[in-house]
């Protein structure tokens, strides 16, 4: 897989723990295909960006907090982070600076990064086509999503009985 391939953004939805095997995943979608990519990362690395997720400022810099740093003192910033390859199982990432350069990173970094930085996360289509597994919506968002559908048509007139709510023969109509 090629770094000039086609990029499309994703969206990070978050850090999520596998309990039976203890492995540690960062989501990423690519809602347009609403493809949902997996990728194995470290427990450092998750707690890096479920923490920048969650907006927490630790009392002392972590190390992507010191990144993000050194690159404002110096001048730059992080433009975009892109996600070029998969290979042998690894994905491969990029930062982009804002001053021009293009740095090598692991994935997980990248989007530990991008958190801090807000800006987007960019994923290779070829990337997100092999790695990337279907989102399932359960019957309850299906459900949801139908009953909106109903309120967006229904008028009030859809409600209109001819009886009123004295005449039902209940208690307090008799």
């Amino acid at each position: 897989m090629g770094e000039d391939a086609e990029l499309v953004p994703v969206e990070i939805v978050g850090v999520r723990q596998h309990l039976a095997d203890e492995e540690i995943v960062v989501l990423l979608l690519d809602p347009d295909s609403e493809l949902l990519v997996p990728i194995l990362i470290g427990a450092a690395e998750a707690s890096a960006i479920a923490s920048a997720q969650a907006g927490i400022v630790p009392p002392r810099p972590m190390t992507h907090d010191l990144l993000r740093d050194v690159l404002i003192a110096v001048g730059s910033g992080l433009t975009r982070v892109e996600i070029t390859r998969l290979e042998d199982g690894v994905f491969h990432a990029a930062l982009v600076l804002r001053t021009g350069p293009r740095v090598d990173s692991r994935a997980s970094d990248a989007i530990a990064m991008a958190l801090r930085f807000g800006c987007p996360v960019l994923c290779s289509a070829e990337v997100v086509a092999v790695a990337g597994v279907e989102v399932r919506t359960t019957t309850s968002e299906q459900d949801l999503e139908r009953f909106r559908r109903f309120l967006d048509a229904v008028t009030p007139e859809d409600f209109t009985t001819g009886v009123e709510p004295d005449d039902q023969g209940g208690p307090e109509g008799r």
